[in-house]
């Protein structure tokens, strides 16, 4: 991989449009994260090969908004359930339905496939939950205990228990094969939204809108666990690492990734996902898709340069009045037992079967008219054949040595923003364009150009003090007043020689700062870079040794803390990250030196060295002060840069 593309951490894979009105859901293929499926208001499920922006296939029938959808473990089947409360279950390799479902009273919140059986769940704002046996065209059971709306539904990996989350703030486990709850869970003080299991331990998570992450021990049914530190709801997003070690969280613009006993965050990495919808976990990468009114935008996270070890302890979990007990010094000191997989199928532990009338008694006629509607509408042949249809090996498999999604080239106009020091964001360049999807969107209404923000973002695709409606068709009651193509080319080239004249001053700068620290060290060229007064020298200089944590020394944060303080003030989001970078590596690298030098007992006797350290630390001391006000008047504000501030205010509360 080349040096550019080292610093990518995260980056926008895509951005396209999916439906011709607003996207309710997404779900991406767990196998192979390379599939995702869309349903819309438009009531139509379309299909995708991630990072493609045509659309494979549509899948039409539901006569009401489609509000839920899901694959099964293979990819060869997705199941949809609609605010009618139908439900449709789909062969891809067929491109046609195979079964569709009646019987909930109310729209359809969630879906789960068996993992090995023809088997699913579904559950719904009716607050019940069925678990279907498609190849029959009933249900098998409907269980019953929850006050509201069923959120999430997860079965477990040997396909005995099935997990369920709702809005009234319960977990409850059910046992397949009796039929009955085995427990419920209930430590949550507001919605649960997201269930997973542990993929092989007895383990399981709850993600919920009080903005933590509860994890429960399914030997000895007790919560073990309570991951905090979410600025946000926690929605469907949140999923176990392929060996179960860690857990992974989205957020609105980070993800976080835990492990437990004791509770902890391994790392926190800036993504501008938006309202993040689902995950998947795919050759060393993390897939996610994010939603906004009828577009749809997928990113990537490398976990190879993900920690997912180490990390401060978050908080150990307290029963009752007594006082919480010491860390483990190990994850799971205890070892729970792991799911017991059957080789070929489950047929010899069938679940305790009790049909619905309604799910046996269709008449011919109703079988005619399901094949009528029964057909997806296939808008890319190859792919679809290339997917679903292969010769030889099953494509959608991802390959195990190379990236399937490798990172665009930085382009490094994108600001430093990850934590532990290093860089993530997505470029303009490597984000593109809103791609046309199939069917095509609605016309939309005129374009009008917003005011402008008072923080100009690092990862905008306008240029700034242009006006883009100048450039297009204006409306016929305005066409007096349009453009001609001299005054066009005007508008284009206004302020040229300036930005000329800006950049080789710049260029400049940063040759004689260049010469500076080959020729001395880098607090000298630090010092020059100040002293021109160019804050972008500044930031350029920043974003070079922040990535390299061993440059850093206690002279050069007297330099820079100063400065750091016009970063965190400017309207440039790009400078913010750079800003709160540093202001991170300071405090994660000095305060400890800096809290001991200034608490330390006086010394006898005349220690020149001791007494200029200890002058430096007291001036380091008195900026952080200055600074943490800073980020606390800062860290209610949104975006990236706000989440970077939410993080650092957690990180200066020592100066409190």
């Amino acid at each position: 991989m080349a040096a550019a593309n080292t610093t990518k951490i995260s980056w926008r894979l895509q951005k396209f449009e999916a439906h011709s009105s607003t996207v309710s859901c997404l779900a991406l293929g767990k196998s192979s994260g390379r599939l995702l499926a869309t349903g819309g208001h438009d009531c139509r499920v379309n299909l995708w090969a991630v990072s493609k922006a045509n659309c494979i296939m549509s899948l039409p029938g539901h006569k009401s908004p489609v509000e839920c959808v899901q694959f099964n473990t293979s990819e060869d089947q997705i199941v949809t359930g609609s605010q009618s409360g139908s439900i449709r279950v789909w062969d891809m390799e067929a491109a046609k339905i195979v079964r569709m479902l009646t019987g909930h009273k109310s729209s359809i919140s969630s879906l789960a496939f068996h993992p090995f059986q023809g088997f699913l769940a579904s559950g719904s704002m009716d607050t019940n939950i069925k678990l279907w046996d498609f190849r029959r065209r009933g249900h098998v059971f409907r269980y019953t205990g929850h006050s509201q709306a069923v959120r999430s539904l997860a079965f477990s990996p040997d396909g005995k228990w099935l997990a369920s989350a709702s809005d009234d703030g319960t977990v409850k486990l059910w046992d397949l094969m009796q039929g009955k709850t085995i427990t419920e869970f209930t430590a949550h003080t507001a919605a649960v939204n997201v269930v997973q299991f542990n993929p092989n331990e007895y383990l399981l998570a709850s993600g919920s809108s009080d903005r933590s992450v509860k994890l429960w021990d399914l030997e000895k049914f007790k919560m073990i666990g309570s991951l905090e530190g979410n600025a946000t709801p926690v929605s469907r997003c949140i999923c176990f690492s392929p060996d179960g070690d860690c857990l992974y969280s989205g957020a609105t613009d980070c993800l976080r990734v835990f492990g437990w006993e004791p509770d902890r965050c391994f790392d926190l990495v800036t993504v501008g996902w938006g309202k993040v919808s689902d995950l998947a976990v795919c050759n060393q990468q993390l897939i996610g898709v994010s939603q906004q009114l009828s577009t749809v935008s997928s990113y990537v996270v490398d976990l190879k340069r993900v920690k997912k070890s180490g990390g401060a302890v978050l908080h150990t979990v307290a029963h009752g009045n007594q006082p919480a007990a010491e860390p483990k010094d190990a994850k799971g000191s205890a070892l729970r037992r792991s799911y017991e997989r059957p080789s070929t199928g489950c047929s010899s532990q069938r679940v305790k079967q009790r049909w619905s009338p309604e799910g046996e008694r269709r008449s011919p006629s109703e079988d005619e008219a399901d094949d009528k509607v029964s057909s997806a509408e296939i808008y890319n042949a190859e792919d679809y054949k290339e997917i679903f249809q292969p010769r030889n090996a099953i494509s959608r498999t991802p390959p195990r040595i190379s990236e399937p999604f490798p990172a665009p080239p930085d382009d490094g106009g994108g600001a430093v923003t990850a934590s532990k020091g290093r860089a993530t964001g997505s470029s303009p360049a490597s984000s593109g364009q809103v791609a046309a999807a199939t069917p095509p969107p609605q016309p939309s209404a005129p374009v009008t150009v917003a005011p402008q923000a008072k923080v100009i973002l690092s990862g905008r695709n306008d240029p700034i003090g242009l006006n883009v409606a100048d450039f297009l068709p204006l409306l016929p009651s305005n066409r007096g007043g349009a453009l001609s193509d001299a005054e066009a080319l005007s508008q284009i080239t206004k302020g040229h020689d300036t930005m000329c004249v800006m950049l080789s001053s710049r260029h400049k700068n940063l040759e004689t700062v260049r010469s500076v620290w080959a020729r001395e060290d880098i607090k000298r060229a630090l010092d020059a870079a100040v002293s021109m007064n160019d804050l972008s020298i500044v930031v350029d200089i920043l974003n070079i040794i922040n990535l390299q944590a061993s440059l850093w020394k206690l002279d050069l944060c007297t330099t820079v803390l100063p400065q750091i303080e016009k970063l965190l003030t400017s309207k440039y989001e790009s400078y913010m990250q750079t800003g709160c970078t540093s202001l991170k590596l300071i405090m994660r690298h000095f305060w400890s030196l800096i809290s001991d030098t200034l608490t330390a007992a006086p010394s006898v006797g005349v220690d020149i060295t001791r007494e200029e350290r200890h002058q430096k630390c007291r001036a380091c001391c008195r900026q952080l002060k200055n600074l943490s006000n800073v980020v606390k008047n800062r860290a209610e504000q949104v975006g990236r840069h706000g989440s970077a501030f939410r993080e650092l205010q957690l990180l200066m509360l020592p100066l409190e």
